[in-house]
């Protein structure tokens, strides 16, 4: 099934998003308008938007959501998810579906709950459990090499470290038919690409302004004989991002991994052309055999350039008759639109894991 929805309502053009090299980034100084927008209910900031002032505390946490710390063998460090558990959770014996959202580069595992209305939504729902790791500035994938005594393995940090864990401390239902995965911009892509190299582990994959031609770019730049280099820290010398940044460590507050600095791997993510191409939602959707191909679910807004990528894997999944969801609005690669966007997907994928459930008629 097909299903395209175009939304008009008023929002702001998001323009502020921008393609470097292989590597989608803000521009500095919107980098922390956009930190504090998120983080604020009323971010005091200055006329030029650049000096930090003093403003209120974080919004109070949402109702149902805890945060859960663990040990990850797979980068050998604790961590840390939010979690959703639905309203009648306490009272009941009922096991539930689950669906993990990955949220963007420079974001972390408080953005998608507490600030982008995920958590509103899924307590709406109430029949599932929704689930919010973090992976730093990593991409979802585990890294060609690291550096610095880490260990950058950040595919097996979700698929065998955090699910398991879920599944350990909650009724959640442990199969595929119950488990769904998605992400907005470099969440999506790690979404799709996760999903697609473990389509055994999950009904349906959704992606939401997805920079669904990350690794595809890299691999035709290593094709073309760059040599690939470490992620730079980002905002490293800028004085009002530390300022943010520190803010924002706090509310992150996992040991060793709160910071910018900390959050971007030491290694390289891919050292050959092939390394990236079995990680290209584009090469690797042909992996998957069809009886056992995900539900997938994009969307993206008519103001991000992103929507570009997401049109040319909609265009591919039509070419091979491929089911699937596309939703677009108007909207940029902003707070607003994912706001919006994230209560369509979210009852899409938790409609496609209750069929597969048998629970719907």
């Amino acid at each position: 099934m097909v299903y395209v929805s175009r939304e008009s309502d008023q929002q702001t053009r998001g323009d502020d998003y921008i393609q470097a090299g292989d590597c989608y980034h803000l521009s500095m100084s919107k980098i922390l308008m956009s930190i504090l927008l998120l983080l604020l209910q009323l971010p005091w900031l200055s006329a030029q938007g650049q000096d930090l002032i003093p403003g209120p505390a974080p919004t109070s946490l949402p109702e149902g959501l805890q945060t859960v710390e663990f040990f990850s063998p797979a980068v050998g460090r604790n961590m840390k998810f939010d979690v959703i558990l639905p309203p009648g959770y306490g009272d009941s014996e009922q096991d539930y579906p689950v669906l993990y959202l990955l949220h963007g580069y420079m974001q972390n595992y408080t953005v998608w709950g507490r600030n982008l209305a995920a958590a509103w939504y899924a307590r709406q729902v109430d029949e599932l459990i929704l689930v919010m790791p973090d992976a730093g500035n990593s991409w979802y994938i585990n890294y060609a090499r690291s550096d610095g005594g880490q260990r950058n393995n950040w595919e097996d940090h979700i698929i065998n470290d955090v699910i398991p864990t879920v599944d350990a401390r909650f009724r959640s239902i442990a199969a595929r038919e119950g488990r769904a995965i998605a992400g907005l911009s470099m969440g999506g892509f790690g979404a799709l690409a996760l999903g697609l190299r473990h389509p055994d582990k999950f009904i349906s994959l959704g992606s939401s302004s997805g920079a669904l031609s990350h690794a595809r770019d890299i691999a035709r730049a290593l094709h073309s004989g760059m040599e690939r280099r470490q992620a730079p820290v980002p905002g490293s010398e800028d004085n009002n991002f530390q300022q943010a940044d520190a803010f924002v460590a706090d509310i992150i507050s996992i040991d060793g991994f709160s910071t910018q600095q900390e959050r971007t791997p030491q290694g390289i993510d891919f050292l050959r052309a092939e390394q990236a191409e079995a990680y290209d939602p584009f090469q690797i959707i042909y992996n998957v055999p069809r009886s056992q191909m995900p539900h997938i679910y994009l969307d993206a807004g008519t103001s991000d350039s992103l929507i570009a990528v997401t049109r040319e894997l909609m265009s591919l999944l039509l070419i091979n008759n491929v089911p699937f969801q596309y939703r677009q609005a108007e909207g940029g690669h902003t707070a607003d639109y994912w706001r919006r966007a994230i209560g369509p997907m979210l009852n899409s994928q938790n409609e496609v894991m209750q069929r597969a459930l048998g629970w719907r008629p």
